[in-house]
Order: structure tokens, then C-alpha cells, then sequence
């Protein structure tokens, strides 16, 4: 069985600490009864004044929108944070406030950034690379997904894992309007990894997702659903869907 080397040559668990970020992204539903609540501008206000307050804080957070694209959640908060307890202030203050009475979490996926143990002097600008820190762009629409590789992915050689995945990488170069987000969820949620996509232009999305079937990579991938459309809106104009 071939060892798993989680640790890149030479660096230290402290090295490896340094400067990791935190990304949830969590899912809401507003339940039936939210259709016929009362005083819904006051409870929109609430809202809006609560992630206004913890944006300000430092914590990065971006709005955006699933009514129409899925049934069972309407939008999602994608927060960034160094500090796991930034998203605990943030739900639990929205959970008690007004608005907590009406909606649900259908999902919610929690993971880290990590330096990859495949990418080192194959960036390419504008997708995947090999920064601990996330800093999301302003593409109009992002694809969210939780994601299982297969056991035997981590029993083959390194070298094996590695040719795979330089071509899965290769083949993602070629959609440049694809920006992906790869965040690790070992021992931190039930995925292994948390992947979003950030475009302009869903089309290529698609595109690329097809493409990246025929890779020798795919082979290993045991989860890589639900799949989350969600269109980027300011939280003025999600305040005023919801």
C-alpha cells in the first residue's frame, strides 16, 4: 500500500498553519409559512443589517441567489474567514433573528484552503493555483459541489496521482474563463473537498465539466453532487427576492 504524504518536503506542521482560510458555503430555503409573514420588511431589514454587520467585521461574505435554478434552496451566503467561530456569530444571529423563523439549511459545507500537493510550477492565471488565501472574483455566476475521490485514488503511487492529475489540470487551462476554488474538508465535514466554479459564461462551465469526463482522474471521483447554479447578487437585490 502506498503511503499518503499529506506534507510537502520540508515544511512544518507550524508552516503548515500559516495563513489558512475557512470557506462555508451555507444554503437557505424559505419554509411555506414565509409567503404569508408579516411585517416582511422589517424581517428583510434585520437580516440585511446582521450580514452587513459581520462583512464589516472582516469576514468576507457574498450573496447569491438560487431561486429558479434549484428546489430545495433559494439562496447562499459564501463566507471566508480565518476564524471558525466567525461563522457561528454569523448563523446563530440570523437563526435568531426575525427571519430565522421562516428559513432552513438544506446544506451547508465547511472546508479549508490548502496547499496542493499537485500544483507547484504549473500555475495558470486566473485558475486553479497554490494560494492559502481566496479572494472571490466578480464573475456573475458560481457552480458549488461537494466532492469524494474513490479509496484506491489514495493507495496508487504519487507519481501515478500525480501525471493524472497535471492532465485533469491541463484540460481545465483550456476554459481560461473558468475560475475554480479547491477547498480540503478532511476531518472537517463529510466531503472531502468543497469545489466552486467562478464564469461569466455558463456554457464554458459546461463545457468543461464534460471534458473533464474522459480524464483518467474522473475514474477515482466517488461523489460530486448535489450541484449547486448560483447567480451572484448583491444583497440589496437578494433582500428584495426573498
Amino acid at each position: 500500500m502506498t503511503q499518503v504524504t499529506h506534507q510537502r518536503e520540508g515544511q512544518s506542521i507550524e508552516e503548515m498553519r500559516e495563513g489558512r482560510q475557512y470557506l462555508k458555503y451555507t444554503f437557505f430555503k424559505l419554509i411555506p409559512e414565509w409567503r404569508s409573514a408579516e411585517e416582511k420588511d422589517q424581517i428583510k431589514s434585520s437580516f440585511k443589517d446582521i450580514v452587513e454587520r459581520h462583512s464589516e467585521r472582516g469576514m468576507i461574505v457574498k450573496t447569491f441567489s438560487l431561486f429558479g435554478t434549484r428546489g430545495d434552496c433559494d439562496f447562499m451566503l459564501w463566507t471566508i474567514s480565518e476564524r471558525l467561530e466567525d461563522f457561528q456569530d454569523l448563523i446563530a444571529e440570523i437563526l435568531r433573528s426575525p427571519i430565522g423563523r421562516y428559513v432552513v439549511t438544506p446544506y451547508s459545507y465547511l472546508s479549508m484552503t490548502r496547499r496542493s500537493e499537485y500544483i507547484r510550477d504549473h500555475r495558470h492565471p486566473g485558475q486553479e493555483g497554490d494560494a492559502l488565501k481566496k479572494v472571490p472574483g466578480d464573475a456573475r455566476y458560481l457552480f458549488v459541489y461537494p466532492f469524494v475521490k474513490k479509496r484506491e485514488w489514495y493507495n496508487l503511487p504519487q507519481e501515478e496521482r500525480h501525471r493524472m492529475m497535471m492532465d485533469h489540470i491541463r484540460t481545465g487551462h483550456k476554459f481560461p474563463s473558468v475560475k475554480i476554488n479547491t477547498s480540503y474538508s478532511f476531518g472537517l465535514d463529510d466531503q472531502e473537498f468543497v469545489l466552486s466554479f467562478e464564469t461569466n459564461h455558463p456554457s464554458d462551465f459546461l463545457e468543461l465539466v464534460m471534458a473533464l469526463r474522459s480524464s483518467d482522474a474522473s475514474r477515482y471521483t466517488q461523489v460530486e453532487t448535489p450541484i449547486f447554479t448560483c447567480i451572484s447578487t448583491s444583497l440589496d437585490e437578494l433582500v428584495q427576492q426573498i
